[in-house]
C-alpha cells in the first residue's frame, strides 16, 4: 500500500494506537486476524518481510521506527545494494532515528553492471523483521519523496503462507529466511503472510488471501503447526477450501502446495500423534494436488526444498542460516520451471 510520500510494503493497514504514538503496519486485516487463534492473533502483527520503500535525492535523511515488543533488525537496502544494520529495542518501546546517507555512487560505472536487478538502486529499502513495528516517519530536509514507480521493483510478486519456518523463523536475521533468499534468485518480490505457530488454514484466511489480486504465484506450506490438534480429515477439508477458494478465483496463476519439512517427526523411533499425522498431512496434500481440477494447483514435497537434515537447529525442526540458505536455492530451481511462462519472465 501507498501511504502518503512512501509505499508499505506487504502492509495492507496502518493502525494508529493511542497508547504507543506512530503507524502500526499490518500484514492482515483485522477481521482476519480476529478470527484466528489466540496466538495468531498477535503473531500476525509482526511485520517479517515488511518494507518501507521511497525514492529521495536526498543524499542524507532521517527515519524513525520502533518496535512494540522485542528487538529486531532493520536491513537497509539501496535497490538490491546492502547498505546497513541497524537495531530497535522492544524493551521501553522507544523511538529509534536513524540518520542515513547515500553510500552508492554508480556515477563511474558502466550501466550496465547495474541493469537487470530485482530494484533499481534509487529505491532506499527499509526491510523490517519479526518484531511489531511503528513507523514514525522519515525526514529527508526539504528534498522530495516519492514512492517507486512499478518499473523500479520487481514485476512479479509471490504469495507465501506458511508457519514460522516461511515467517524467517530461526534464521539469524529474516531477510536471510528462505523464501527471501529464493525470492532473489528469481528476481521476484514477496508478500509474507507466514504465521509462526499460527498457521490453521483458517476460512477467513483463505478468504482474505483470495481476495488479493496483487500477486502473481503463490506457495502454501501446510501441516506442521496443525499436526497436534487436528485429525487428518479436519486437515483435508481446511485445506481442500484453502486450494478451491484461491484456486477458483485464480485460475491462471501457479499455485504451489509444499508438504512438511523434514523435522524430528520425519524420523521418530516410536510413533507419535504429530508424526502420524504429518505422514497423513502428506497424503492428503498429494491426493488434493492430483485431483486434476487445478491445472495451476502443483505440488513440491518438503524434502525437495531441505535436503541436508543437518540445515536444522537443535530443536530438529526450524532451518538454520545454513538450512534456510539451501531451501532457498532448491526452491528457486524447482519453482523456476512452474513460473517462468506466467506473466513477465523471472530474471
Amino acid at each position: 500500500m501507498r501511504y502518503e510520500q512512501v509505499e508499505l510494503h506487504n502492509v495492507v493497514a496502518v493502525e494508529n494506537n493511542q497508547l504507543c504514538p506512530g503507524l502500526l503496519l499490518q500484514r492482515f486485516p483485522e477481521t482476519v486476524r480476529a478470527s484466528m487463534s489466540e496466538r495468531g492473533r498477535f503473531i500476525s502483527q509482526q511485520a517479517s518481510g515488511c518494507e518501507i520503500r521511497f525514492v529521495t535525492e536526498a543524499n542524507q535523511f532521517r527515519l524513525s521506527l520502533s518496535s512494540v515488543e522485542g528487538s529486531g533488525d532493520v536491513m537497509i537496502f539501496q535497490g538490491d545494494y546492502f547498505h546497513s544494520h541497524h537495531s530497535l529495542s522492544g524493551s521501553d518501546g522507544a523511538i529509534k532515528t536513524i540518520h542515513l546517507e547515500n553510500k552508492l555512487n554508480p556515477a563511474g560505472i558502466d550501466p550496465a553492471a547495474m541493469t537487470g536487478q530485482r530494484f533499481s538502486h534509487r529505491v532506499w529499502r527499509i526491510f523490517l523483521c519479526r518484531y511489531t513495528a511503528r513507523f514514525h516517519g522519515v525526514e529527508a530536509f526539504g528534498c522530495p519523496i516519492r514512492p517507486p514507480q512499478p518499473e523500479e521493483v520487481p514485476a512479479k510478486r509471490w504469495l507465501a503462507y506458511g508457519s514460522s519456518i516461511t515467517h524467517g523463523g530461526a534464521a539469524l536475521n529474516n531477510y536471510n529466511s528462505y523464501v527471501q533468499q529464493a525470492a532473489r534468485r528469481l528476481g521476484v518480490d514477496v508478500l509474507n503472510k507466514g504465521l509462526g505457530g499460527a498457521c490453521l488454514c483458517e476460512p477467513e484466511v483463505a478468504d482474505y488471501l483470495s481476495s488479493l489480486n496483487d500477486w502473481d504465484f503463490a506457495t502454501l506450506e501446510l501441516g506442521v503447526n496443525m499436526r497436534g490438534a487436528f485429525a487428518p480429515e479436519e486437515f483435508r477439508a481446511r485445506v481442500q477450501y484453502v486450494v478451491d477458494t484461491i484456486c477458483s478465483r485464480h485460475p491462471g496463476k501457479p499455485v504451489v502446495l509444499v508438504t512438511v519439512f523434514p523435522n524430528a517427526a520425519t524420523h521418530e523411533r516410536e510413533p507419535s500423534l504429530a508424526g502420524e499425522n504429518q505422514k497423513a498431512y502428506g497424503h492428503i496434500l498429494r491426493e488434493i494436488a492430483d485431483q486434476g481440477r487445478y491445472p495451476q494447483l502443483h505440488l513440491l514435497e518438503g524434502s525437495q526444498i531441505l535436503t541436508d537434515f543437518a540445515g536444522l537447529t537443535c530443536d530438529l525442526l526450524h532451518p538454520s542460516e545454513y538450512g534456510h540458505t539451501i531451501m532457498g536455492e532448491n526452491l528457486s530451481r524447482l519453482l523456476q520451471p512452474i513460473i517462468m511462462d506466467v506473466g513477465t519472465p523471472v530474471i
